[in-house]
């Protein structure tokens, strides 16, 4: 009989007393080392969301194209033409916090597993990054070593970063957000899923040998950051993405084989989240020999084994006698491959160690029948949000034509647009991705930052390119300031920017993975934040038929100080989206074309807003207000016909209006193309000149028409927009010029001035 843990022993493991009690009654006895590690890595948030499951229920996750929704390692879409995308993100926050090298670099090994374990080939990766204040020598060093890890292993493993989003701002400051998203092409025929079957069909460990590195990683992710977290780094994995590069290719190769019944990425807890998985969602059992595992490492105990999270690793179950062709193959591509278990009629995880059972649990309370905990909603929203709908524009200096006091001085609205392409979070971040082999693999059809998604050329590996004309675009969007303020509206924004940045550059929105980053959901804040986030993107989604097909829940992303006091970040769930391109010869960018073109603004029926806006905070330094709120109808109006005039050929560049309003917007397209716009804005009564400059709006996009097409255009936008867009002006040659309808011009600015405030805002705060 196993004697009872100690409580301190029982919080090592992340595990609550009442949790504990409930792990005897299920095993009728107490568990041994081992199995209490299993059981508090699968029932730590990361793995088997207790706080969130509730919440997830509700998301909307089937349509016309959805293949494979929630449950497997990744989400499928049917492209059409045979041609079908797999995709997800994923989140490695607390690894970065404390590695930053290492924390990213296998955050982007592990969603590529993800997505080869399905039978796709991986052909883009993006991410969603949120640091702290760049001013902050900490922040820096986390922020610099973030790049390097993407980088490494992107480039190493040869798939192309392509896009994705970076924030800047104190609230991240001790806990930064790195969150992974890859796409991949299927490449065999039966999409490779994760459920064991066949009695007696060999189990096989691939990949990479096993080691101490990660241990207890998926628990570390789902606690606080404390004082204490850099004691935790041996918990933050080591990657190799040669390893993972052969990895890829062996898999592939294996599936097509047709000898693989099932398959599993050794990700967060290991053999123990595999085996566990697997036997689950198979409805069997898996035996599993540890002496057959092969190690770098000398002495390790069952616990290490089933804890360890050391990468490129993969269990597989294979049809039984064709193991050593699947063996062989691993062995042909310098992989370690053995038959180390076997999938069993009962139903349980059975780890056997020199001889001896070191573990045994049903299968089902490690992977399905897991704590939840349905948590109360606030009655009415907490204290901190109610104090900041209050604020109103009137509480803000007054404005003229001139510009606007700022502390005493007097500045022109020329200087708050320099300040504002100086912020981190607007400026240009070149010095992050060219540092990104992002043309490998040869099918980027648009550069990072020259449109507002990525779109990537989708083609079989047989096919040349000149073959294909379908593509996909990707993006990652979240505005967390809007969240934080509104959870509900802001979680709707989101999904909607998403929607829209796709289709600026000509993509129909097929289908979201999301990643919630949040804090604690134990504090009714928290939830009151995870739980309107969660319902505003299912709102979103089912209005726009964007279907959620699976995504990652990254809880208790705070800081505790030495005195025990947390500090969440601002609720952040990342829209990771996908859309499809018919013919990747009809795309646009942000940048102006052509000296002459005419430019138009689509969706002006709303008023922009300073609430919530990053005008309000940069300039006056106040995070208050409340969001601009979506109005469905008027997104799926305007996003069409934007697509429909790149697929004309009419539109000749587009960009959506997001932070720092219509001027900045205008400014980015300027600062692309270099080429300048004459634009005239029309003054409306009883609105600020800041609000109509840097005010924000959901649903408005800037494109660009060559006069030719200027008539078929116009009809078009009055029978399908009716009043709801308006001629801003027209594209010049090297100044950015706003007047008002008096003509009085309230800013002129070469777009030099501009580009370089823009340009080196990152660059020259990491040489500080």
């Amino acid at each position: 009989m196993n004697a009872p843990f100690t409580p301190e022993e029982i919080a090592a493991e992340g595990i609550k007393p009442s949790e504990y009690e409930e792990i005897v009654k299920r095993l009728g006895r107490h568990p041994k080392k081992a199995e209490l590690g299993m059981f508090g890595v699968m029932w730590s948030e990361h793995c088997c969301y207790k706080n969130s499951r509730p919440l997830l229920k509700n998301f909307p996750t089937e349509g016309d194209r959805i293949l494979v929704g929630p449950g497997e390692n990744a989400g499928v879409v049917d492209l059409g033409d045979g041609l079908r995308l797999a995709f997800k993100i994923e989140s490695h926050n607390h690894p970065s916090a404390v590695e930053p090298f290492q924390g990213a670099a296998t955050g982007v090994g592990g969603i590529l597993r993800d997505i080869f374990t399905m039978g796709a080939r991986p052909i883009a990766s993006l991410n969603s990054l949120r640091f702290g204040d760049l001013e902050n020598a900490k922040t820096r060093r986390i922020f610099s070593g973030v790049v390097e890890g993407i980088s490494h292993y992107g480039n190493c493993v040869g798939v192309p970063t392509v896009g994705g989003e970076i924030y800047f701002n104190s609230a991240y400051n001790g806990n930064p957000l790195v969150n992974a998203m890859a796409l991949g092409l299927m490449e065999t025929n039966d999409i490779v899923k994760s459920g064991a079957s066949g009695i007696g069909n060999p189990v096989l460990y691939v990949g990479s040998t096993t080691g101490r590195d990660g241990m207890g990683g998926a628990s570390f992710a789902s606690a606080e950051l404390t004082d204490q977290s850099m004691d935790d780094r041996p918990a933050v994995q080591v990657g190799d993405p040669f390893l993972e590069k052969s990895l890829i290719e062996a898999c592939l190769e294996a599936f097509k084989t047709g000898a693989v019944v099932a398959a599993q990425d050794m990700g967060a807890a290991g053999i123990t989240c595999s085996t566990s998985e697997m036997a689950a969602n198979g409805g069997v059992g898996i035996e599993l020999d540890l002496d057959k595992i092969p190690v770098r490492e000398t002495g390790m105990v069952p616990y290490e084994y089933l804890l360890s999270e050391s990468q490129e690793r993969m269990l597989f179950v294979a049809q039984k006698g064709r193991e050593q062709e699947l063996i062989d193959i691993f062995h042909r591509w310098e992989l370690q491959a053995v038959v180390a278990g076997e999938v069993i009629e009962e139903p349980i995880v059975r780890i056997l160690f020199k001889g001896e059972i070191a573990a045994e649990i049903p299968a089902n309370a490690l992977a399905d029948n897991t704590p939840i905990y349905h948590r109360e909603l606030l009655e009415t929203p907490p204290e901190y949000a109610q104090n900041a709908w209050q604020w109103t524009e009137d509480s803000l200096p007054s404005c003229t034509e001139e510009g606007i006091e700022i502390k005493g001085e007097l500045k022109t609205w020329t200087d708050i647009l320099l300040t504002l392409l100086d912020t981190p979070s607007i400026a240009s971040k070149k010095w992050v991705y060219r540092q990104y082999d992002h043309q490998v693999q040869n099918n980027t059809v648009i550069l990072p930052g020259g449109a507002d998604a990525a779109v990537i050329r989708v083609r079989p590996i047989d096919a040349k390119p000149h073959t294909c004309k379908i593509g996909v675009a990707a993006t990652t969007d979240c505005n967390s300031r809007y969240v934080y303020l509104d959870p509900l509206e802001g979680a709707k924004a989101a999904v909607a920017e998403a929607a829209r940045n796709l289709s600026c550059v000509g993509a129909e929105p097929l289908a979201i993975t999301d990643n919630l980053n949040f804090g604690s959901p134990e504090n009714s804040i928290g939830y009151w934040q995870l739980a309107l986030a969660c319902q505003g993107i299912s709102e979103a989604c089912r209005e726009l038929k964007t279907p959620v097909t699976g995504g990652n829940v990254s809880l208790y992303n705070e800081t505790v100080d030495s005195d025990g006091n947390p500090t969440p970040i601002y609720p952040t769930p990342v829209i990771g989206m996908v859309g499809l391109i018919t013919d990747i010869t009809k795309v646009c960018g942000q940048a102006w074309q052509n000296k002459g073109d005419i430019i138009y603004l689509l969706g002006v029926d709303k008023k922009p807003s300073l609430g919530a806006s990053e005008y309000l905070a940069t300039i006056h330094n106040i995070v208050a207000g409340k969001p601009p709120k979506v109005n469905f109808d008027q997104e799926r109006l305007v996003q069409k016909t934007c697509r429909e005039g790149i697929s004309q050929g009419w539109i000749k560049s587009a960009h959506d209006c997001s932070e720092g309003g219509l001027t900045i917007a205008l400014a980015e397209c300027c600062i692309s193309s270099n080429l300048g716009a004459e634009i005239t804005l029309n003054v409306y009564n009883k609105i600020r000149l800041d609000t109509l400059l840097f005010g924000e709006v959901c649903g408005q996009i800037i494109v660009s028409i060559s006069p030719e097409n200027q008539q078929k255009w116009e009809s078009y936008l009055q029978e399908n927009l009716g009043m709801n867009w308006q001629k801003l002006g027209h594209v010049t040659s090297n100044k950015l010029d706003i007047k008002l309808s008096n003509k009085y011009s309230v800013i002129s600015v070469e777009i030099k001035t501009m580009t370089n405030n823009w340009s080196n805002a990152i660059e020259k705060r990491l040489k500080r």
